[in-house]
């Protein structure tokens, strides 16, 4: 081989089950990638991790790094066609996906390791399938198109605004979201001089508007951006498939050789400190948009990057977030003033970190808060007064080391996406797997100096709420986050500096290091059996009057670890929204009793959830299988024998109310859903509805309401790991032992229903959005097809979905921009399926339906008209990604859970699926699509859920001024002309608008005269004229609503000349009205006789 490659390591510290292989190489250039061999992965994917991001934004162009990252999938000079790698992505089971963090931005995507030739039934080939090239695998031509985003990418011209406005409407969803607004108001307000303070996503303003006022040329900025930044030496690769090292090698070298090297120095900020002196020692108050109130103290810290071996953070980051006995968080929660408690430290960047401790507090939290910091303190003097105990770094390192040795593999992509970015850190190569996982050595004069950045003169603190102070006299640039800063009184830090020196008989009492953990797994021997292929269903062991045991011992994935779901079925959880609401209520309780002695369970990798469901109420508990019965038991004992107290009953309402007034201020796609599913459901509630019932529930209720369920009630278990079968046996009669139930009469049990939308049926629901400061709109368009158990018409709609993923996202998305929120697929209910596409946009609702009808209208024409490799493309890949194999013990316990609780008991419904996939045509897709998807079709049923929102992204714009809208109209479009690098004359563009006048109906005047200028003006050759004029038209559409002059297009005038007949639809007043007029499903049965599954001991 010409090119040199250094041939780093082959030897990998990896999990005891890993059958992969490893090899870590340099190029030439100076590219370091790890390649992995996996020999049984049915998922290929490779992940560039490049050390650039946000902090090397210019001042006054803050979001470059974001841009560029959006702009590079646009083309490359090897592959010029904008979307060509979505499309090969798309036609091999692939997807792709990118970010941008402060430090780094990584590219990475999936798709299938090998070609599938999808036999029919019968082993032939199906009707007019085509045979697949069997050589070179996807991988390979995937491999090639990701190489050239960074050999030669193009950034065209013509799709700069459409990306830049998906910047835009990226940061727009985030307006409104706590977490973007709090994070970016802890950015504002630090050190100006470090990169930390910047605006990291951007948006139209600092990335178009104002770059132009300054007369740059857009393009070339973001172009001179990768250039000065994207260095071979900068970037990591892993590149992961069924290939031999020797092979991916070879590609590797051949496709990445080409990456221009510019031997650049890694990005640090080593001597600019995170605060300015005056930012230090100071409380900021800011208030949220949704009801919140929590305490965060920021100490500036050491950057541990090269202390890999002992990682000091992790040792004092156990002891201050510990919620065990003794610890911070059991103290103040006592005292009611917190929920939770967090601490760990955060790389900022090389050379810079934070130590952070965060709270959510109770109402009565917030007025202590400055109480709960001194005992912060204490805590902290404690930790420094202590020596550092080798029992608590040996306890960390066992459990580091166990959950090492039996880690699982992970999704392909997930996998190089995440170890690209290991790379960029100084482990040795051979720990790249192990590294951030593993402690290696105790350093007890590490840990202490570590300590020493937790002091009073060296941190800030956040207290969030609504309602108080009160005073905030500020907002933040970028999000408008109202907020106030002040010098911490002097007093109080005194107080701090003075619970710093604490001794131990004025400390208090409470406050104490941890106890040895007994939850520590000490069995962790496996029963491997060897079996010609995994079972793809659990047995039925148990099948009577109380319910039912499934049970399947792990047989292939051979870790220490099962899991376990219960489901307590009872009719009264969801006979009214009074008694869901109590059992919530209860569930919340329970878990909050067990918080500190489920805590260890947790830190030792065995965890437990309890949740109210419309069936019952749901045990899970998970992890390592050596103490789960222990946990169990004691689950199961505290529900049994909760006594509800005042104290934390008022805790817990408070919290559940706060979370439903919260959930009217979600994002809109996320609360269109929920509606969704509601208006689907035979026998459900509305949020609001919870929020009704909630305020009269006392403690009272929830104490004589949950004796009824554990009383009497069906219990559904499902066993699943490293249990043999009277393992199974004993953790299910624990519930019968400890609780004591009565079976329920089978006419109690629940049962789940869905609603049928008839033939030929249109009806609108919609709903006013609460949140003020939100812009945007959310519709889901639902398109009801069939009963979930109809497996012929379920193999259409997915083979439809396929179809359409692409070109959708591609349309609405890429081209369209109507938000940056936009999905099309499946929508499953209890018992039904649908087709839905979703989209969240500060576009109207109106306009929202209509581009996505006219998309589905012309992929109608796009469907006869495909090609018979096309469609094999889309089947191949379909197949592949249903035949997908699991990952993780966690992903079969998944879908085996989801068959047990949908009562359908469908464990074969993968290889159904592929069955009638393969027996598939063409013409059956087309025939499906004239049923139940072609807008002029007499059989659809269509619903429209629409989420309004209250503001308007164009308000603004109403009441301008005909001048104003056409100085606007002229800047607008001179910005766009001058990003596709067409040369502006202004003068000679206003001559041309002077006899335009902006009314409804002018868009093809205004088109026109576009065109005239180009073609006689700048003389524009007409190919490009052409390109320009189909991008131009959707965008002028679009501003023309927003600053007034039109509204949406309508049904019979859109923009690319579809004419719509359009159906009257039925507004929805009253839901559960509407929904009592409906056919309802029948209830969800075994598609099979259960007893094939039987293996019924007689002494069981």
């Amino acid at each position: 081989m010409a090119t040199l490659v250094d041939r780093i390591t082959d030897n990998l510290e990896k999990p005891a089950l890993d059958d992969r292989s490893y090899r870590v190489i340099k190029l030439a250039n100076k590219l370091e990638a790890l390649l992995v061999h996996d020999p049984a992965t049915d998922k290929a994917s490779a992940s560039v991790n490049v050390n650039v991001g946000n902090f090397s934004d210019d001042d006054d162009m803050p979001g470059m790094a974001h841009a560029v990252e959006h702009l590079l999938f646009m083309g490359t000079k090897k592959y010029p066609v904008e979307n060509d790698y979505n499309l090969y992505l798309s036609s091999n089971s692939g997807h792709s996906n990118a970010y941008t963090a402060a430090t780094e931005t990584n590219y990475f995507f999936e798709c299938s390791a090998s070609h599938d030739a999808s036999p029919s039934a019968n082993g032939e080939l199906a009707n007019g399938e085509v045979k697949v090239n069997q050589g070179r695998g996807p991988f390979y031509g995937a491999l090639d198109r990701f190489s050239q985003f960074f050999v030669e990418p193009l950034f065209l011209s013509s799709t700069l605004d459409r990306e830049l406005q998906a910047v835009d409407s990226e940061n727009k969803k985030n307006l409104q979201s706590d977490n973007w607004r709090l994070t970016q108001l802890h950015k504002t307000l630090s050190n100006p001089k470090h990169p930390y303070h910047h605006f990291s996503t951007g948006n139209l303003q600092t990335l178009r508007d104002e770059p132009m006022k300054r007369g740059l040329e857009i393009r070339s900025e973001f172009i001179k951006f990768y250039q000065k930044h994207y260095s071979a030496n900068r970037m990591k690769l892993v590149a992961l498939g069924k290939e031999s090292l020797d092979e991916l090698e070879q590609w590797v070298v051949e496709l990445f050789s080409s990456v221009k090297n510019q031997d650049l120095a890694q990005n640090r900020w080593d001597d600019i400190p995170l605060f300015s002196k005056e930012s230090t020692s100071t409380q900021i108050f800011a208030k949220p948009v949704m009801e919140s109130r929590s305490l965060d103290l920021q100490f500036p810290y050491q950057d541990e990057d090269e202390q890999y071996m002992e990682q000091p953070a992790h040792y004092i980051s156990h002891l201050l977030g510990h919620e065990g006995p003794g610890s911070v968080l059991a103290y103040i929660k006592a005292k009611g003033w917190a929920n939770s408690l967090s601490a760990g430290s955060y790389t900022v960047c090389p050379g810079s970190a934070f130590f952070t401790i965060s709270m959510r507090l109770t109402p009565d939290g917030l007025d202590n808060y400055t109480e709960i910091v001194k005992i912060i303190f204490q805590y902290i003097s404690l930790i420094k007064e202590t020596p550092p105990q080798e029992w608590i770094f040996d306890e960390m390192k066992i459990l580091g080391d166990v959950n090492f040795k039996f880690m699982e593999k992970s999704r392909a992509s997930s996998f190089t996406r995440k170890t690209s970015s290991i790379m960029q850190k100084p482990y040795p190569r051979n720990w790249l797997l192990s590294g951030q996982h593993k402690l290696r050595r105790f350093d007890a004069r590490a840990i202490s100096n570590a300590t020493e950045y937790l002091r009073p003169d060296n941190f800030r603190m956040v207290i969030v709420s609504q309602d108080y102070p009160g005073d905030w006299d500020k907002k933040e640039r970028w999000y408008g986050t109202e907020y106030k800063i002040e010098k911490i009184p002097d007093t109080t830090l005194a107080d701090l500096h003075k619970a710093l020196a604490t001794s131990p008989p004025d400390r208090i009492p409470d406050l104490h290091l941890p106890h040895k953990n007994e939850f520590v797994p000490t069995r962790l021997d496996v029963e491997k059996i060897e079996v010609p292929e995994p079972a793809k269903a659990p047995k039925l062991i148990k099948n009577d009057d109380y319910g039912r045991l499934w049970w399947k011992k792990d047989d292939q994935f051979w870790v220490p670890k099962a899991n376990v779901n219960f489901i307590f079925k009872s009719p009264l959880v969801n006979a009214s929204t009074s008694n869901l609401v109590k059992t919530k209520l209860f569930c919340e309780l329970v878990t909050d009793a067990l918080s500190e002695y489920s805590y260890d369970a947790e830190l030792a990798g065995l965890d437990y959830a309890l949740a109210a469901s419309r069936a019952g109420i749901e045990i899970s508990i998970g992890g390592y299988n050596d103490k789960m019965a222990v946990l169990l038991e004691k689950v199961l004992l505290t529900m049994r024998d909760l006594q509800v107290k005042s104290d934390r009953f008022k805790v817990t309402k408070e919290r559940m109310s706060r979370s439903y007034k919260n959930w009217n201020f979600q994002p809109a796609y996320q609360q269109v859903g929920e509606f969704t599913r509601f208006l689907n459901s035979d026998k459900a509630f509305m949020m609001e509805e919870y929020a009704q019932a909630l305020p009269v529930i006392e403690a009272e209720d929830v104490q004589t309401f949950f004796p009824q369920i554990l009383t009497s009630f069906y219990l559904e278990v499902l066993v699943h790991g490293n249990l043999n079968k009277g393992d199974a046996v004993r953790l299910a009669s624990l519930v019968e032992t400890r609780l004591g139930y009565r079976p329920l009469s089978t006419s109690d049990i629940p049962q789940k229903r869905s609603i049928i939308h008839p033939s030929g049926t249109d009806y609108t629901f919609k709903h006013t959005l609460a949140d003020p400061g939100n812009v945007n709109n959310a519709l889901e368009y639902y398109l009801y097809i069939c009963l979930t158990t109809n497996r012929e018409t379920r193999a259409r709609l997915q083979m439809f979905s396929q179809m359409t993923d692409e070109p959708a996202f591609d349309q609405l998305r890429t081209k369209e921009q109507l938000g940056y929120i936009v999905w099309s697929g499946p929508r499953l209910a209890a018992t039904t399926l649908g087709y839905r596409v979703i989209i969240q946009s500060d576009r109207p609702i109106e306009h929202l339906e209509e581009r996505i009808t006219a998309f589905l209208l012309k992929f109608g024409e796009d469907l006869e008209k495909m090609s018979s490799e096309d469609f094999e493309n889309h089947r191949r890949s379909l197949i592949n990604k249903r035949l997908e194999k699991l990952k993780s013990l966690d992903q079969e316990s998944g879908r085996f859970f989801s068959h047990v609780a949908s009562e359908f008991y469908d464990f074969e419904q993968v290889d159904q699926d592929v069955v009638h996939l393969r027996k598939l045509t063409k013409q059956d897709i087309i025939d499906f699509y004239k049923r139940y998807i072609d807008p002029r079709s007499p059989a659809r049923a269509k619903l429209s859920i629409q989420m309004h929102a209250k503001s308007k992204a164009s308000d603004t714009s109403k009441n301008l001024s005909p001048e104003k809208q056409k100085k606007q109209l002229l800047d607008a479009i001179q910005q766009f002309l001058e990003a596709l690098e067409v040369p502006v004359d202004v003068a000679k563009l206003e001559e041309r608008f002077n006899s335009i006048e902006l009314v409804q109906g002018s868009e093809s005047n205004i088109l026109a005269t576009v065109e005239g200028y180009l073609k006689n003006v700048s003389g524009t050759p007409q190919e490009e004229i052409d390109e320009i004029m189909e991008q131009g038209q959707v965008i002028l559409g679009e501003f023309l609503v927003r600053i007034g002059v039109k509204g949406p297009p309508s049904t019979e005038q859109l923009p690319d000349g579809v004419a719509l007949v359009k159906k009257d639809s039925t507004v929805i007043k009253d839901p559960h009205a509407w929904k009592a007029t409906l056919p309802i499903t029948q209830a969800a049965s075994p598609v099979t006789d259960l007893s094939r599954y039987e293996e019924i001991d007689a002494k069981l």
